[in-house]
């Protein structure tokens, strides 16, 4: 009988916090009585808002720029990004005084356009709709010789994203269900990793928006299935397939997907403003949509929710969450 090692363990998010530590920021984990009677749970705020860059992205990124060795980070980075792992790479190469190279979508935020910029990374754009990221990049990254780190199909950016449930648990203790947006998957996978390697019993939840759902889709046919790419306001679960690799972690961990259309993230994000004095942007606010409007189902006592970014500028927080509730 043969096993096959996982390619992410709890071993290797405990690696990768130890790296990490004096680095990342260690977010805080809010409460609010408020979301608690309206969700029928005790609920714990892992708040990535707070993290360098703005999102859980930087724990990723920094993990595995880490790693390169000096002959790699002298020929500097390549990513591809929306926007906040591109910010991520951007400043991880900055710290270990490396240049980076960001393929960006032409639609990305112009806020996380401008802050990656702004961390001393070059720029090439492409049409998300009709250009393949993954292929411009990789053909960039060969043409000049570049270390490719992508957004979550990389054992290291898997477990630097764990790093976050890790500490959420640290603090919080032990957690029935965990709730977290998926996208890509790598903070679902790193999550669920460190979550259930210390608490076998833990529920796993992902949430998708509703136009873009392709994990839960694929998890469904137990084969990685590809949708239209997503017109959604969560601009980082824009995405129409799971990673391979991301896929493989998931499938196996995660024990469901549950969707939230773009009102109730708007409404969710207006919620975090009013009631918690936070701002979160579109994807980030996905699992607190998913808690406000009991997409989640019947949740047990003890919930942890991680609040995976925080960057929306204030013309476009104004545009999704103006007007009245």
């Amino acid at each position: 009988m043969t096993t096959t090692t996982p390619p992410v363990t709890l071993d290797d998010v405990r690696d990768a916090a130890a790296r990490l530590k004096g680095v990342a920021h260690r977010t805080p984990v809010l409460r609010s009585r408020t979301l608690d009677a309206l969700a029928g749970a005790e609920i714990l705020l892992k708040c990535e808002n707070f993290q360098r860059v703005g999102a859980f992205k930087f724990r990723g990124a920094y993990n595995a720029a880490s790693r390169l060795t000096p002959e790699q980070l002298s020929r500097g980075i390549a990513a591809y990004s929306s926007g906040n792992h591109a910010q991520a790479v951007a400043l991880a190469a900055r710290e270990l005084g490396a240049t980076a190279v960001i393929v960006m979508p032409e639609d990305a935020p112009p806020s996380k356009r401008a802050a990656t910029a702004g961390y001393g990374a070059e720029i090439v754009t492409y049409d998300r709709y009709s250009g393949d990221r993954v292929a411009i990049a990789e053909a960039l990254a060969a043409e000049r010789g570049l270390a490719l780190i992508p957004p979550y199909e990389h054992p290291h950016v898997i477990a630097g994203q764990g790093t976050a449930a890790l500490e959420l648990v640290e603090e919080a203790g032990e957690l029935d269900a965990l709730l977290t947006p998926v996208g890509g998957g790598g903070l679902m996978a790193g999550s669920a990793t460190a979550a259930k390697g210390l608490y076998p019993g833990i529920r796993t939840v992902g949430v998708e928006p509703e136009a873009g759902d392709d994990t839960k889709r694929s998890l469904e046919a137990g084969r990685r299935i590809s949708i239209p790419v997503p017109r959604t306001i969560a601009d980082g679960q824009a995405l129409h397939t799971p990673g391979e690799l991301t896929f493989s972690v998931n499938r196996r961990l995660l024990d469901d997907v549950v969707l939230v259309t773009d009102d109730e993230i708007r409404d969710a994000m207006r919620f975090a403003f009013e009631h918690l004095k936070i701002v979160v942007e579109p994807s980030g606010a996905t699992p607190l949509a998913a808690l406000l409007n009991g997409r989640a189902g019947t949740l047990p006592r003890r919930v942890g929710v991680i609040i995976s970014g925080g960057n929306v500028d204030a013309a476009r927080f104004a545009e999704l969450c103006g007007g009245a509730p």
